[in-house]
């Protein structure tokens, strides 16, 4: 296919552009060869025309597609160009936040001015063992492939890390460093240490602040990392380049001069400073010259304290430091020496100059001497010598040139030192060099500095170059394909120009030499010889004083000024004398005369007496011994670019980054790639991705036939593509272009599945919709019938309806007709009858009033006569009258008359006022009285108030005419008797309104008695209901303590167990040093002589346990010469022995503890022994008590009977319902009771003096065969008549009546009882008096504390004293609990002991009682029995011999395989034999036996484990053994927390004689010891399987396709047979737990083994994932939830689900979700906050960072939406680690399992050749 045929329409292309660099762009026609513009479209919208160069004809760069952008390697891109590098880099380094990339061979590091969470110890382990294309770009990766390169092809590797000033390259090889010492542990563990405390020193005296960075090395170093044999860290050696003298003296503005000198005026304040005189760094010339003296963030004080730390790691002393410390404040004070102009050309210093003063006095100087010779110069001839005066500038270059020379012998001598501690003894095998050196430098003004970077540069360059060029020639020939010659551009003329004869640094030594040399001279002989001679040397237009040289990354102008100076580097020969008189050791021993065999020559190493050998020849000569070294290594190249000149955070610049890419040889690389076959893939890799783009035809069995016919079909160019022996070649283009046709291939395809959809959705659409139309007819057809048939029937109904309706209307209307009829005719009759009626009223009427006229008319006439008669006698009497009144008038007239008529008048006048006065009042008073009546009687009050005021007008009328008064007294008598009825009135008013109230009151009392019920119910409820709630709270409160304590309690086991499995590791550790000290003792002892085992001492026994394995303790030696050992060995070794020796003390303790308490255990059976003798007496003179009583109740009872038979024989017996038969019966059974009770204290008594005559003759005749064994094996007699007859003798001899020993079994279970009664009787009054007592001392304490408080809280104030008060009382419950804690520690040791010697006593009881009826049988019987053998009951114990410890375990654990011998055996037999040989060493009463058994088991178990530790089927075998053992002392401890799982005859098994309880946790740590070891076992077997099975093998087939990936090819890429599936996984997980279920281990314990598993599984395929940008796709999430899936089925098809191995799967199964959900919006962002919660932020974003579409029908993870991500997520508490910790192992707990295997019932195969061993 034609290049020009790809540029199409919608075609994307990069055209250049100023800012960006390159601008991409689209087609918006087609090209067309022959066309002289390209119509594009920019990506903002606007259009452009692209002018094609007519002669070049040169297209614009094509761009990949978006599927190849972002890619882990810049040589997957299908076109390798440098716009399509610069965007790969941008869009990993911006959006995906990814540092590094891979450039073929090189990788490719920017640096994020920001600290990034991927250099943790995790990602270190990640990366550990894993090949360079299988993980994501990283520097670990690069030493990864380095070191194992190493170690593989037995060659040295270099690391060349490379790059401009801020660009990162002193961290990245720090982190090489690291990594290094990480992964290879050495043999010495302060190696490691050592080197990586060189960079801290290193950094304080070559590194200082520029304007480009904050930590800028100022020279180069070559560390050479040493490994031995086995590639462990042996060593380390340092070679520095090129140091910066000159900023010793001068900064530029806002630079620094090197770090120690701010770290040491920053620590000026320390004692051990002071005489330094130093203070501020502002203070002197050389630290504030560039006026920058903070680094914001970095605190110089806390600097100092590391870099001292770290010279005292190197064995630097303190003197030496302080030493060091003293020339550098020498350095500064010579800094600030200031120089005065004399006269003339002369110069002097004053002589009470300060800083010199301190000068002189810190190096041990004559103050004169070195003050002249600052001023001076001794200038020699043939015959005479000159001393010359300096002028002030020169004096001042020559202190300068002096401070620069003193600082650079101090950093040679650090260095020199620095060497001399990373120095191994031992050979050194083979070693890694990390190269840090500056990169090409160009700024605007280069001297003679940035001429020696860049001739270094030139030359590494050529080397970079001829190794890529090697690899592609390699890689050709091995692949067999024709190859040509790649040009690439060699850079030899450009070293020529430089170094060759004649070059620029010849003439530079040759002008150097010349007594007038010049700056000036040297640049026109530079004219005159190379400007028309070399290519690459040029001459500015403007400048006489400046050259050009053509490097390989650009043209660089150099300025000639200060070349001579800086390359002759001289110094004052008679300052350097003045200085070597000096008394200062380290001065003295900076300034001595170098050895002629030093490698390391820098510009700061120089000896005195090779002054004259210039600077430019001396880094010459180190140069080509640089790259002798590196030749002579595999080169791993690192290329470190600065983004940015603002120190931004992950931000770009294009410009400065292509100028980076071009001067560090990126753009050289992709070039070289691209010129040859930058395409490579796999035939499988290219069938797998382009298999779509065959036919079935084409798909042949041999896949490299198949591909080959493929590509002649779709690739016509044959040139396009080569094929190779594994590998398919393309050039620069081809992959796109098949990207092409595949994606056109699967459009088509999706297309046509779309089709074929539609089509299905559309037939099925028309189908369902003939289906819904047939359905909607047939029922509107229905319900049209249903509708027809309904109308009828209603026109039916409705016919029937009228016919009835008009019946019903005509019977209706006939009757209101005849209702109107009736109607009408009653309403006529009615009204004729009423007419009638009222004629005849009418007429009635009328007569009444005739009559009554009649009567008024006779009435009239009546009254006028009887007033005619009247008015006449009126007029007749007032003619009278008239007369009389003139007679009265003339009496009138005199005063006399009118007083004695007005005498009577006026009293009756003031009677009738008073009386009026007196009613005014009672009625006011009545008024007043009834106002409070007013609402209740106010119609009374009205009729009052009108009688009232008809008062008020009797008193105005009686006033005005007194003739009305006796009318006035009439109505007064009235209102009296009104005023007495309204009394009465009044007062029943009043007597109504008491009795009311009365009522109301009462009922007030009642409702207040009522409510205060309530409300005191009230307060009952809220007091309860605040009960309530304290109760809730109180348990919420404890069940959130309970949770919080179970959480403490995990971490604290997790914490005990992981400082266990430390123990363990010091344990190895101390065990290993061991050995090799023994081996190095044995290679100087003596033959010969050895300590056989009658040296130990008897205590060996108890010391065991912490002496470690038993091979171990074999052999010891009795004379140790001296070895040299390393201190941190040795204190280590001396910290081990003082534990040993305080384990031996406390074992001693516990043998002390044990040899009392046998002793007072002897005491006390001593004692009981005699006390028993004494009480034999009593007892026989009870028995013959109880013997006479026992038959005085026999003949009561006989009696009885016969009474009673008497009784019944009699003619009036009682029936047997009748109260005398009643009284009889219960006298009866009180009889029968009182005589068990007589019969089985006399069988006590009876079996009691037995076992005394038993003890009394035990040496007599009749005892003397007679032991405690014999004893308990005479049987018992049996009391069931019908089991055996022998019996009947024995009982027949003891009681003639034989009821003693029918109630013998009662007898026992009495005895039981009495004495547990009498024990819990005994034992509750000690504890009571115990109790009363220690209250007593605890009120007198109490009391004591309570005056010392209160006496002491009166001098307090009173905050003070409620504090006190407090504390106190928290101090006071503190104690007391503490103490009861103790004392039912003790309390609880105290029962178990009593417990277990009653068990003792009780068991010994049984077999003298025993032993003494068998005794006694005999005696007194007549007739001998005969005695038939019994079946052996076997205890459950075995016997072994003294001494045969060694060989039981030998047998039983040492050689015992668990794939042989042990497969047959029941589980957990190995433990069962050995409690069983436990129980008879307790059983005999031998600590010192049971000791020894329990350490050497426990220490063989430990060497087992240490020598078989990586076979899972032992270390399982061993663990569910041990778990066993614990148990089995746990469940035959005799504790009653275990005894109660136990059968009867289990608990007859228990331990009697010691308490094994401190083994238990002894055991437990063992156990947990084993788990640990279990757990890496199953890791170093599970870890190879789970990358290739969880993410890299396609369970489904299909669903991924394989994508470019570059030079950096995956291990996974290349088919293999046995390449690890999930299928493999789930079957290793098969095997794991069914060896674990064959020996027998607890279900519980594998089940936390189980969910181990898981843990691991999820945690490595998680790291994988986040770790690898090409796994984390939709497709690839899909196939993970698969393998999750099975993993699942997997646990349900074991009855597994409830371990908890489900979620600890959680975290994977999240990150799959996120690679599949939808990834745009703000809900999506939510869903997915919400959805991985068990995914930290950090892993969140790195996931959607690190998502890659494979598919072209994918889309990227927008920035936005990642930002929003973080934003919702920025509140979360998670860990900041971005690994889950692979590493990690759950805490183990080990629930108690008791056995139902009886261990009589055990049988010991013949197989384990136990022989020895006896069944008891």
């Amino acid at each position: 296919m034609a290049a020009s045929e790809l540029y199409s329409k919608n075609v994307r292309v990069w055209l250049p552009d100023a800012a960006e660099v390159w601008k991409s762009a689209e087609l918006t026609r087609d090209y067309t060869p022959g066309d002289k513009v390209i119509h594009l479209q920019l990506e903002d919208g606007t259009n452009v025309e692209h002018k094609i160069d007519p002669q070049t004809q040169s297209l614009p760069y094509l761009r990949n597609p978006d599927i190849l952008v972002g890619e882990n390697d810049l040589t997957a891109l299908s076109y390798l160009n440098e716009p399509a590098v610069l965007h790969n880099l941008k869009v990993r380094f911006i959006d995906s936040k990814l540092i590094y990339t891979y450039c073929g061979i090189v990788l490719v590091a920017i640096n994020p001015y920001e600290s990034l969470p991927i250099y943790d110890s995790d990602i270190i382990n990640a990366y550990s063992g894993q090949n360079m294309g299988d993980m994501d770009p990283h520097i670990f990766a690069v030493a990864e492939e380095a070191y194992k390169q190493m170690a593989r092809n037995e060659r040295n590797q270099s690391i060349i890390v490379s790059g401009e000033s801020g660009a990162g390259k002193t961290v990245s090889a720090k982190y090489a460093m690291r990594y290094f010492a990480t992964v290879s542990s050495s043999s010495d563990a302060n190696i490691e240490d050592r080197v990586l405390a060189s960079n801290p020193i290193m950094e304080a005296i070559g590194n200082a602040k520029t304007t480009r960075n904050d930590n800028s090395s100022r020279f180069g170093k070559y560390i050479e990392i040493g490994f031995d044999k086995k590639h462990h860290i042996i060593g380390a050696n340092m070679r520095t380049y090129l140091l910066e003298k000159s900023r010793v003296v001068f900064q530029a503005h806002g630079e620094r001069n090197y770090h120690i000198f701010y770290q040491l005026c920053a620590s000026s304040h320390l004692q051990e400073f002071k005489a330094l005189k130093l203070g501020s760094a502002e203070d002197f010339h050389c630290t504030n010259h560039g006026r920058s003296p903070v680094i914001e963030g970095v605190d110089d004080a806390k600097e100092m304290y590391s870099t001292r730390k770290a010279l005292s790691l190197l064995g630097i002393s303190e003197a030496y430091q302080i030493a060091v410390f003293q020339i550098l404040a020498a350095v500064l004070h010579l800094g600030n020496v200031e120089v005065k102009d004399s006269s003339g050309d002369r110069s002097t210093i004053l002589p009470d100059n300060s800083h010199l003063t301190v000068f002189c006095e810190l190096l041990g100087v004559p103050y004169q001497d070195m003050a002249h010779w600052l001023c001076h110069s001794k200038l020699k001839t043939t015959t005479e010598v000159y001393v010359k005066p300096f002028s002030k500038v020169n004096a001042v270059n020559a202190r300068d040139a002096l401070a620069k020379h003193i600082y650079a012998k101090l950093f040679s001598w650090i260095v020199n030192h620095i060497n001399e501690a990373l120095q191994s003894a031992s050979k050194q095998h083979s070693f890694i060099g990390v190269l840090d050196i500056y990169g090409f430098e160009t700024f605007d003004v280069n001297s003679f500095e940035q001429f020696c970077i860049n001739y270094a540069n030139e030359k590494l360059q050529q080397q970079f170059n001829m190794h890529v060029f090697k690899l592609e020639q390699e890689e050709y020939l091995k692949e067999q394909i024709p190859w040509t010659l790649i040009d690439f551009s060699d850079n030899q003329p450009c070293i020529d120009l430089i170094e060759a004869k004649m070059g620029v640094l010849d003439l530079l030594d040759e002008e150097c030499k010349m007594p007038k040399g010049s700056n000036d001279s040297w640049a026109q002989k530079l004219y005159n010889t190379l400007l028309k001679q070399k290519a690459h040397f040029e001459k500015p237009r403007m400048s006489n004083k400046a050259f050009i040289i053509l490097h390989f990354a650009d043209k660089v102008e150099y300025q000639c000024e200060g070349f001579l100076e800086k390359n002759k580097d001289t110094v004052n020969e008679e300052q350097i004398n003045v200085l070597k008189l000096s008394k200062f050791e380290l001065l003295l021993e900076l300034f001595q005369e170098e050895r002629p065999t030093s490698t390391a020559m820098t510009r700061s190493g120089q000896a005195q007496r090779d002054h004259k050998k210039t600077v430019g020849l001396q880094f010459r000569n180190s140069l080509h011994l640089l790259m002798e070294t590196l030749n002579a290594t595999t080169p791993h190249y690192v290329r470190c670019i600065k983004p940015n000149d603002l120190k931004t955070p992950f931000t770009m610049d294009p410009v400065r980054a292509v100028q980076q890419l071009r001067a560090c040889g990126v753009l050289e690389t992709i070039r070289i790639s691209a010129a040859g076959f930058p395409s490579r893939w796999t035939y499988q890799e290219f069938f797998s991705r382009y298999r779509v783009l065959m036919t079935q035809k084409d798909v042949l069995s041999d896949r490299k036939l198949t591909c080959k016919n493929v590509l002649e079909k779709l690739v016509k160019d044959q040139d396009k593509y080569q094929f190779g022996k594994n590998k398919i070649f393309f050039r620069a283009g081809q992959v796109a272009y098949l990207e092409k046709l595949r994606s056109d291939k699967l459009r088509k395809a999706c297309v046509r599945i779309q089709k074929t959809i539609r089509c299905w959705v559309a037939r099925k659409k028309y189908l369902r919709m003939k289906t819904a139309a047939v359905t909607l007819q047939r029922y509107v057809r229905g319900h049209q019938a249903r509708c027809l048939v309904k109308f009828m029937r209603r026109t039916k109904a409705a016919v029937v309806v009228q016919r009835n309706v008009r019946m019903w209307a005509s019977r209706r209307r006939y009757q209101k007709l005849r209702q109107a009829a009736i109607t009408v005719q009653c309403y006529l009759r009615a009204y004729r009858a009423r007419q009638h009626y009222h004629k005849l009223l009418y007429e009635h009427k009328a007569v009444v009033v005739q009559r009554r006229v009649r009567g008024w008319l006779a009435r009239r006439r009546y009254r006028r006569t009887l007033a005619a008669v009247v008015l006449l006698q009126s007029c007749v009497r007032r003619l009278s009258a008239k007369r009389q009144l003139k007679k009265l008038k003339v009496e009138a007239r005199s005063v006399e008359h009118f007083k004695k008529l007005n005498v009577g008048m006026e009293n009756k006048i003031m009677q009738l006022q008073r009386r009026v006065d007196e009613q005014h009042k009672e009625n006011r008073e009545l008024s007043e009285r009834l106002g409070g009546q007013e609402r209740s009687q106010a119609g009374e009050s009205e009729r009052l108030g009108r009688e009232v005021e008809r008062l008020r007008a009797a008193e105005e009328e009686a006033r005005g005419k007194a003739e009305r008064v006796p009318s006035l007294l009439e109505q007064l008598s009235f209102l009296r008797q009104e005023l007495e009825t309204t009394r009465g009135e009044k007062e029943a008013v009043e007597e109504q309104a008491k009795t009311y109230k009365q009522k109301m009151e009462q009922s007030l009392a009642e409702l207040n008695a009522k409510n205060s019920l309530m409300n005191s119910e009230r307060n009952d409820l809220n007091q309860l209901i605040e009960e309530r709630d304290q109760q809730i709270s109180e348990i919420k409160a404890e069940v959130a303590n309970s949770q919080q304590m179970e959480r403490d309690l995990t971490e604290e086991r997790s914490r005990y167990q992981s400082l266990l499995s430390e123990h363990l590791h010091l344990e190895e550790r101390y065990g290993d040093l061991k050995d090799e000290m023994r081996l190095s003792v044995q290679g100087t002892r003596k033959p010969g002589h050895r300590r056989t085992d009658s040296n130990y001492s008897s205590n060996g026994s108890e010391g065991t346990q912490s002496s470690g394995f038993p091979e171990d303790s074999s052999v010891r030696s009795e004379d140790v010469t001296e070895t040299a050992v390393d201190m941190p060995v040795l204190l280590k070794l001396q910290w081990r022995v003082k534990e040993l020796e305080q384990d031996k003390q406390g074992l001693q303790r516990q043998l002390d503890r044990r040899e009392d308490a046998q002793i007072n255990k002897a005491k006390e059976a001593e004692e009981q022994k005699t006390a028993g003798r004494a009480e034999l007496d009593m007892e026989a003179l009870k028995r013959q008590e109880l013997e006479s009583e026992n038959k005085k109740l026999k003949q009561d009872l006989d009696e009885l009977r016969q009474s009673l038979t008497e009784d019944c024989g009699s003619p009036a017996s009682p029936s047997p319902g009748s109260l005398p038969y009643k009284v009889l019966l219960e006298q009866l059974n009180t009889s029968n009771e009182e005589l068990d009770m007589r019969k089985e204290e006399v069988l006590l008594l009876r079996s009691h003096l037995v076992r005394q005559e038993a003890l009394k003759h035990k040496d007599s005749m009749l005892g003397e065969g007679l032991n405690l064994k014999d004893i308990s094996e005479i049987p018992l007699p049996s009391i069931h008549p019908h089991k055996s007859d022998r019996s009947a003798p024995d009982v027949h001899t003891l009681n003639e009546d034989g009821e003693l020993w029918l109630a013998y079994e009662g007898l026992k279970e009495t005895n039981r009882v009495l004495e547990a009664q009498l024990r819990l009787q005994d034992r509750s009054h000690e504890e009571e008096c115990e109790e009363m007592r220690e209250e007593v001392r605890k009120a007198r304490e109490d009391n004591r504390q309570q005056q010392q408080l209160m006496a002491q809280s009166l001098h307090l104030p009173q905050g003070a004293r409620i504090d006190a008060g407090l504390q106190h009382e928290m101090t006071r419950l503190t104690n007391e609990n503490l103490d009861l804690m103790e004392q039912q520690g003790k309390q609880d040791k105290v029962i178990r002991k009593l417990k277990k010697q009653l068990k003792l006593y009780v068991k010994k009881l049984e077999e003298f009682e025993a032993g003494g009826l068998q005794e006694s049988v005999p005696s007194q019987s007549v007739h001998r029995a005969s005695i038939s053998r019994k079946e052996k009951d076997f205890q459950g114990m075995l016997e072994y011999k003294r001494g045969d410890e060694s060989r039981l375990l030998k047998n039983l654990v040492i050689d015992l395989k668990p794939r042989g011998v042990a497969v047959n055996l029941v589980p957990g037999l190995p433990a069962f034999i050995l409690f069983m040989c436990l129980r008879h060493a307790d059983y005999a009463n031998d600590d010192q036996r049971v000791s020894t058994l329990l350490n050497t088991t426990i220490n063989s178990v430990k060497g087992v484990i240490k020598r078989r530790g990586d076979d899972f089927d032992t270390v399982s075998f061993w663990l569910a053994n041990t778990c066993r053992f614990l148990y089995c002392l746990k469940q035959y401890s005799g504790e009653e927390a275990f005894i109660k799982f136990n059968t009867p005859r289990q608990n007859e098994h228990c331990l009697s004689n010691f308490d094994l309880s401190e083994y238990h946790q002894v055991l437990s740590d063992l156990a947990i010891q084993i788990y640990q070891q279990l757990v890496k076992c199953m890791e170093e077997i599970l870890h190879p399987m789970i990358v290739s099975g969880m993410l890299e093998h396609e369970t489904i087939q299909g669903v991924l396709g394989a994508k470019p990936t570059g030079l950096r090819k995956r291990t996974s890429s290349f088919p293999e047979e046995d390449a690890h599936t999930v299928d493999t996984i789930m079957q290793q997980l098969s095997l794991f737990h069914a060896s674990m279920t064959q020996h027998g281990m607890d279900p519980e314990l594998i089940k936390q083994v189980v969910k181990q598993q898981f843990y691991i599984i999820c945690s490595v395929t998680l790291n994988n994932l986040l770790l690898r940008k090409d796994m984390c796709s939709w497709s690839k999430g899909l196939q993970i939830r698969y393998n999750v899936w099975q993993l699942e089925e997997w646990l349900v098809e074991r009855d597994l689900i409830s371990s908890g191995a489900k979620e600890t799967l959680e975290p994977l199964i999240q990150a799959a979700q996120l690679l599949q959900v939808k990834k745009k919006t703000e809900e999506d962002a939510k869903a997915i906050s919400t959805m991985c919660s068990a995914l930290t932020t950090s892993q969140i974003v790195k996931v959607l960072n690190l998502y890659t579409p494979v598919m072209e029908f994918e889309e990227r993870v927008s920035v936005k939406f990642i930002q929003t991500i973080q934003t919702l997520l920025k509140d979360r508490v998670d860990s900041p680690m971005l690994l889950m910790d692979s590493r990690k192992i759950f805490s183990i707990t080990f629930t108690f399992a008791p056995s139902t295997i009886a261990l009589e019932t055990i049988q010991i195969p013949s197989s384990l050749n136990l022989d020895f061993l006896i069944r008891i």
